[in-house]
C-alpha cells in the first residue's frame, strides 16, 4: 500500500494510529515531534506517500513541519491533526479532528492518497 510519515508528540496516538494503518496494510514511519519528522522525511521523500501531523508539537510544531515538507515536495499529500476545531490548516491539506476513532483514520487516508494535486 503506502508508506506514511506520522508524526505527534503523544505515544499513545502514535501507537494507536500506527496500528490502524499497520492493519490496513500500510508502512508506517514515525516521528515524535516535527524536527524528527522533517529529519524521517528528507532521508525517505521519494518512498513517502503522504505526512500525517499533529499541528501542535514541542521542538518544531505542525505548521512549520508542513512548511519546510512544501518547500522540497509542494505536492505533498498531507493530513494535519489537532484536537482544537478552530485550528486551521495550511491550504491543500486535509483535517483529521482528535478524537477520532479508527475507521475515520482509514477513510481520511483512503481519501488524502487518491487527492489529485492539480
Amino acid at each position: 500500500m503506502a508508506v506514511i510519515l506520522l508524526a505527534d508528540d503523544e505515544l499513545t496516538v502514535l501507537n494507536v494510529i500506527s496500528t490502524v494503518l499497520r492493519s490496513a496494510g500500510h508502512q508506517v514511519l514515525t516521528a515524535g515531534n516535527g524536527l524528527e519528522a522533517l529529519a524521517v522525511f528528507r532521508s525517505y521523500q521519494d518512498w513517502i506517500d503522504l505526512i500525517i501531523t499533529d499541528l501542535k508539537m514541542p521542538v518544531m510544531d505542525g505548521f512549520e513541519l508542513i512548511g519546510r515538507i512544501r518547500e522540497t515536495k509542494p505536492r505533498a499529500k498531507i493530513i494535519c491533526m489537532s484536537a482544537y476545531s478552530e485550528e486551521e490548516c495550511p491550504p491543500g491539506v486535509t483535517f483529521l479532528q482528535k478524537p477520532f476513532m479508527p475507521e475515520v483514520v482509514r477513510t481520511c487516508v483512503k481519501g488524502a492518497l487518491t487527492l489529485q494535486h492539480i
